[in-house]
Parts: C-alpha cells; sequence; structure tokens
C-alpha cells in the first residue's frame, strides 16, 4: 500500500506476521523522528525570528518556516500509512486534510515569499534567493495543480488522472525540497550562525535535510510506482 492509496476504511485487528510487524514499526519509529526534527527545526527558527525588531525580514522567516516546513510537511505526511495523527484516518478524509493543510501553507508560504520579494531591490542574487524563488515557483504550480487532482474526475477529459496526480506530486516534491535547500542556506547565514552557535546551525541544517529525505521518500516511490503503470 502506497502513501496515496491508504486504507479507505478502518482495518480490522488482527495479527500481523514478523516481516510486517518489523516493517510497521521501522516506518512508525521514522515517522515520530520525522515529526521531531520538524519540530526542533521549526520553533528554533522561530524563536530566532522573534527575536528580531518587527517588519518584512521577520514576518518572513515565521510565514515561510511555518507554510513549508510544517504545514506542507504534514500535508504531505497525511497521505502516509504510517503517520501518526492520520493512520486511522478513511482515505476520503486524509486528502480532505492534506488538501487544506497544503492550501493554506502554500497561501503563508508565497505571502511570506513576497513580503520579501517587496522589500529587497535585488532579487535572487544568493543561493538562498535562488532556491527560494524554485519553491516559489512550483509551489504556485502544485497549489493549482492540486484542484485538478482533487476534482481529477470532472477533469478526465481534458486531464488524465494519473497524469495530473504524476505532475502534482512532482511539483510539490520539487517545492519542498528546494524550501529545504533555502531554508538550509538562510540558517548558513552569519545572522543566525551567529546567533545560535555554528556547530549547532550546523546540525539543525543537518535535522532538516534528513527530515525533508523522509517526508519526499514515499511521494517519489508512489511518483515512480504510477509512472511504470502508465
Amino acid at each position: 500500500m502506497d502513501a496515496e492509496s491508504g486504507p479507505s476504511t478502518q482495518q480490522k485487528p488482527g495479527r500481523m506476521d514478523t516481516k510486517t510487524y518489523y516493517y510497521t514499526t521501522f516506518n512508525s519509529s521514522l515517522n515520530i523522528i520525522c515529526h521531531t526534527l520538524i519540530g526542533i527545526v521549526v520553533g528554533v527558527v522561530v524563536v530566532y525570528s522573534l527575536t528580531l525588531p518587527s517588519g518584512k525580514t521577520k514576518d518572513h522567516i515565521i510565514l515561510c518556516v511555518v507554510g513549508y516546513q510544517l504545514l506542507m510537511a504534514q500535508a504531505i505526511l497525511s497521505l502516509s500509512p504510517h503517520n501518526g495523527w492520520s493512520a486511522h484516518l478513511k482515505l476520503v478524509d486524509k486528502k480532505r486534510a492534506h488538501w487544506i493543510l497544503q492550501t493554506v501553507g502554500s497561501v503563508l508560504a508565497i505571502v511570506g515569499s513576497f513580503l520579501k520579494i517587496s522589500d529587497k531591490n535585488v532579487h535572487w542574487n544568493t543561493k538562498h534567493g535562488i532556491f527560494s524563488l524554485v519553491a516559489l515557483v512550483f509551489t504556485v504550480i502544485s497549489l493549482v495543480n492540486g484542484l485538478t487532482s482533487l476534482y481529477a474526475y470532472e477533469f478526465r477529459r481534458f486531464l488524465p488522472s494519473t497524469l495530473s496526480k504524476l505532475t502534482h506530486i512532482c511539483a510539490g516534491s520539487v517545492a519542498f525540497a528546494a524550501a529545504c535547500v533555502s531554508l538550509c542556506y538562510g540558517m548558513d547565514k552569519g545572522m543566525f550562525s551567529n546567533w545560535l552557535g555554528g556547530n549547532i546551525a550546523n546540525i539543525l541544517i543537518g535535522f532538516s535535510a534528513f527530515f525533508t529525505f523522509l517526508i519526499i521518500a514515499q511521494p517519489l516511490i508512489t511518483f515512480y510506482n504510477k509512472l511504470k503503470n502508465l
């Protein structure tokens, strides 16, 4: 079972074979680690932003890290059969949670990005800025494409449902990965690393890279499986 085709109804309780038991335990443990790392990274970055004077930079940091690393991360995880808070949900409710989280997270991230764009005269001249632009573009694509995926049956005459879902997975994965890279370059800046300490900042960068890998691994597997079946 993949992240997208989770159980549509509650599974009946029963004994697991040993292989399934260890596989489920392993994935559930990774999910707990993932949520923990998300909380640490988002929490530290938000605390840092609260030390800054009021302004667009402060708002940019809070909106983007909450939008990308918290809400969009939860939107992707909500479809996983091993995700703690959504594993018991019916498929229709998982999709509803995914859609709500993705929409709110995308809006926050887009607003946060445009706040910083309006605050600068020179744009995208750093690696942080370049990857944030990539994240912004693919977030908009994923958000629009998410509507066609949500109403895949209604749009089937214009866009095959499988192709719609493939493009949505691809755009969303690129957006989330680019947002992580942008965040890592942001945490590598002098202001943040001086505030927190260079070694701890590097640890947070490692945490971000690790939980991003864990989050997009299942969607990429789903993408590959759907691509094979075209």
